[in-house]
């Protein structure tokens, strides 16, 4: 079969982003809608010259009236392409707790998790596109949200250990996922719920994109998601910057302070970085202390990417701008400045050249 343009641009981009190895299983996340559907064709297409063993999960969450009959649908599909099929349905007891977006996405990565562990998949892969990315960029704007927020949506990630999530269609938008299935006669399965306003998510495809795309730019989606894409490389920089600064703060000990308030606990003498991120909060203990020379020399940027990786660290919930902003101030402020309780119980104080944490996780 002669490859499409999509096809040479989805081979390209695996390629040149080091998505997948040669040789390797990949489970594919196929929802029967037109972007899943593009992708697992593309895939299974490339097969032959990457050498892949590809199989096909489908996740219901028994949101509607027809989701038995569109697994059915997706189980007939890869019956005929000759290729494993997996089904995860939600149980009875769950229903209630997967009623939102973000439940329902955590749910589908978690059984994607368990069924790639059982199988031995190193890859589990979706079909998020480049219209994808400029409505999450939108979302998490309009919610509220810093550059690491503004670029969501990677090219690969980890989802457990040994199981990469990669996503090779974030360059492709959903006009040409469309135009793909036209071509190739792929069966769609209309999702009812993506026409349903309620969601925010959908408001932003059905309307608010539709707007910017009829009255700014023809090309919003792709303008969006590039500058997704330059976040992410920025994002990515800045936090590997505030580690090693993180790491530097909390290793400047002056002979003075020890034994004066007890052992301070230095993360970066424990545990690497990436090894700190992973581990649960419950395994740190307080107080730990971070050297206020070295953060003042700092721009405001990675200050405040320091105090938000510790707060990470050491609060039972993501930190708010406002936590983070607090405990930024006393980079700054005068000496003996404190916080208030942060959740959890921990607080903070300026004692001469540093930045004491107390409290309780």
């Amino acid at each position: 079969m002669a490859w499409t343009p999509l096809h040479v641009k989805t081979h390209r981009t695996i390629r040149s982003r080091h998505l997948f190895e040669r040789n390797q299983h990949l489970l594919v996340a196929v929802s029967g809608g037109q972007d899943s559907l593009c992708l697992i064709k593309i895939l299974l297409d490339l097969q032959p010259k990457w050498g892949w063993y590809v199989s096909i999960a489908h996740c219901d969450h028994r949101w509607r009236p027809d989701s038995q009959a569109n697994a059915q649908h997706i189980e007939n599909l890869a019956k005929n392409w000759g290729i494993s099929f997996y089904l995860e349905t939600v149980e009875t007891q769950e229903r209630e707790a997967i009623q939102t977006e973000a439940a329902a996405r955590e749910w589908r990565y978690k059984v994607l998790s368990k069924i790639a562990q059982q199988h031995n998949y190193q890859y589990v892969v979706t079909g998020h596109t480049a219209s994808d990315r400029a409505e999450t960029l939108i979302y998490n704007l309009i919610r509220g949200t810093g550059a690491d927020g503004l670029q969501a949506l990677t090219w690969r990630r980890p989802l457990v250990d040994g199981i990469m999530l990669v996503r090779p269609l974030l360059e492709i938008t959903r006009t040409e996922t469309g135009q793909f299935c036209e071509d190739f006669q792929l069966p769609i399965w209309e999702d009812s719920t993506n026409q349903d306003l309620k969601y925010a998510r959908n408001r932003i495809r059905q309307e608010l994109l539709p707007y910017l795309c009829e009255n700014f730019n023809p090309k919003v989606e792709s303008a969006l998601a590039q500058t997704a894409e330059l976040l992410q490389a920025e994002v990515e920089y800045l936090e590997k910057a505030a580690q090693e600064l993180r790491e530097e703060a909390m290793s400047k000990e002056e002979d003075a302070e020890k034994g004066k308030h007890g052992d301070a606990v230095n993360l970066s003498t424990i545990l690497s970085v990436s090894e700190c991120q992973s581990v649960p909060v419950s395994s740190f203990s307080l107080p730990l202390k971070l050297n206020r020379h070295v953060l003042q020399k700092a721009p405001l940027a990675l200050q405040r990417r320091v105090m938000r990786q510790v707060l990470q660290q050491i609060l039972p919930i993501s930190p708010s701008f406002e936590q983070i902003e607090k405990l930024t101030a006393l980079i700054t402020a005068p000496n003996k400045s404190q916080t208030d309780p942060f959740p959890g119980g921990a607080t903070a104080r300026v004692e001469s050249d540093w930045i004491w944490i107390r409290g309780y996780l």
